[in-house]
């Protein structure tokens, strides 16, 4: 099983918690997708085609699950729209959002995304409901 991993990218730090993720699901035995690794940063708008094509074509093949990391003051637009692909494509998500609970970010957050998924606090709960999934889908 497949799981793309979305989350905000422009920062080291927002990498390194996206590489985090993936390490988990990986020790879990899921094959990830993590698209700063996988496809590459934007450089300029020539890069463009080639992102989209990467993550959303590519990344999305087989795609059996989305964890997508929802810190921060906004969801980043790109995680937002895999989201919504993921969504509209029949594909399970998994929220986490370590730095609040959902309840406290509803105003920010978007009660659409807090209702389409569940939501964990901590990357330890993250672990539980990837085992759990893997188990009701293998």
């Amino acid at each position: 099983m497949k799981v793309y991993i979305a989350g905000k990218i422009s920062s080291e730090t927002e990498r390194e918690f996206l590489e985090e993720v993936s390490k988990i699901c990986e020790n879990l035995g899921f094959k990830t997708f993590l698209p700063h690794r996988d496809v590459g940063l934007v450089k300029g708008i020539k890069d463009v085609k080639r992102i989209f094509n990467g993550d959303i074509i590519e990344g999305f093949k087989d795609c059996s699950l989305v964890v997508a990391v929802l810190d921060g003051l906004h969801v980043g637009a790109g995680t937002s729209w895999e989201l919504g692909y993921a969504y509209a494509k029949g594909i399970p998500s998994i929220g986490i959002k370590t730095d609040e609970s959902p309840e406290d970010a509803l105003e920010y957050l978007s009660a659409i995304l807090i209702a389409s998924m569940p939501i964990v606090n901590s990357l330890k709960e993250l672990e539980k409901m990837l085992k759990k999934f893997k188990k009701n889908n293998t």
